[in-house]
């Protein structure tokens, strides 16, 4: 049996043939949390389409209640590389400074923050799930903040992929390299970002999909058209569609 595209996800159980999960499994891993707190990392991951990163650094005060909205901070760490005679900047490949002509032995590294952030919509059932965890003292103080999730990022990996065992679900086959990966944080973003194209494939869809990932460039969010299956299935119906 199949369900548009894929095999339903009774017919793939650890076949390793799914690319993604599908509403519905997503569903039964959040069932299959042992708590609060793993249920709420599961469904912010895949309701907020967020990086692990940026669920575990969620803040109380990061959370708008009256706007039903969270603050997405994403922190990135870069090397800049720069040549030790003159500081121009350098590339990991190059063997001499393109300006004064200096054999590259060590170049100079600096490595900078890169602080970026963006204000998502959060639905009624998560945000009430939300403070309910918080009325109940689930936050943890640390460093002067109050953290969601005093967890992580391998412990987070853990119950992802724990609940995902429990829940049955197969393994995830990644839509570039072919390999075979157990179920996590990641892919429940990559999920959300599938279930969004699905339901809108056009341009503004995707213009507004990418503003809500946080990707600087649209063809990291255009691959999704092709992981839900849709670019492909419509460019072949239509190779033999009855022209009048």
């Amino acid at each position: 049996m199949t369900v548009g595209n894929y095999p339903s996800p009774s017919a793939s159980q650890g076949a390793g043939t799914k690319a993604y999960l599908e509403s519905s499994e997503v569903e039964s891993l959040e069932k299959c949390t042992g708590n609060l707190r793993d249920r709420l990392l599961v469904r912010l991951l895949f309701h907020l389409g967020c990086r692990v990163s940026e669920a575990l650094a969620l803040q109380v005060e990061d959370i708008d209640f009256n706007q039903g909205t969270v603050v997405i901070q994403h922190l990135k760490y870069r090397i800049k590389l720069s040549c030790p005679i003159c500081g121009t900047r350098l590339g990991a490949t190059h063997l001499f400074c393109p300006k004064c002509g200096s054999k590259i032995e060590t170049s100079k590294a600096e490595e900078r923050l890169h602080r970026r952030q963006r204000v998502l919509p959060i639905d009624t059932e998560t945000l009430g799930l939300l403070k309910e965890y918080i009325r109940r003292g689930g936050s943890l103080l640390r460093d002067g903040k109050r953290l969601i999730f005093g967890i992580n990022r391998h412990r987070a990996w853990q119950i992802v992929k724990e609940c995902a065992e429990k829940a049955g679900l197969p393994k995830l086959v990644n839509s570039e390299s072919g390999k075979t990966h157990n179920v996590s944080p990641h892919r429940l973003r990559d999920s959300f970002a599938v279930h969004a194209v699905k339901l809108d494939d056009s341009g503004d869809g995707l213009r507004l999909l990418q503003e809500h990932l946080g990707h600087r460039s649209f063809n990291t969010t255009a691959r999704y058209r092709k992981i839900s299956g849709t670019e492909h299935q419509e460019w072949y119906q239509k190779l033999w569609s009855k022209k009048d």
